[in-house]
């Protein structure tokens, strides 16, 4: 390969990196220049915050009740939950450690419940109550 096109395409990645860097800053720090998706990507964020040990929480309280669920699908927490599968009581601990709100709590709780009981029962297979574990209404 030619040194100078080596070169060339080095330029051309740094300039690609500094620009979208650059851009992506812009948009954080400039409502004005804000695109659609940038929002979008960025709606929920107000409703995390840190624990006391460094973890993070999503906090509900003061979200409408029938925003909570849409929150919580497009919480980056709901993947970890997920994670947790099969172990119930991990899942259970985790709603009631890493999330605020009695609602959303509640509700989430009894829907644990009822997946777990379904299961246990051999009304549902594993894959079915991973499924419903992750899709709340």
């Amino acid at each position: 390969m030619d040194k100078s096109l080596f070169i060339f395409i080095l330029i051309g990645i740094g300039f690609f990196y500094l620009i979208t860097n650059f851009v992506g800053d812009i948009q954080h720090n400039d409502p004005a220049f804000q695109n659609s998706e940038y929002q979008a990507e960025k709606k929920y964020d107000k409703y995390y915050t840190t624990d006391s040990i460094g973890e993070i929480v999503l906090d509900l309280t003061l979200a409408k009740a029938n925003e909570q669920i849409d929150i919580w699908n497009h919480s980056s927490l709901k993947k970890e939950f997920l994670s947790l599968y099969p172990s119930f009581i991990e899942m259970k601990q985790f709603i009631k450690e890493r999330t605020r709100g009695e609602p959303f709590q509640r509700k989430m709780l009894q829907h644990i419940a009822m997946v777990e009981e379904q299961f246990l029962s051999g009304k549902i297979n594993a894959e079915d109550a991973k499924r419903m574990l992750g899709t709340l209404r």
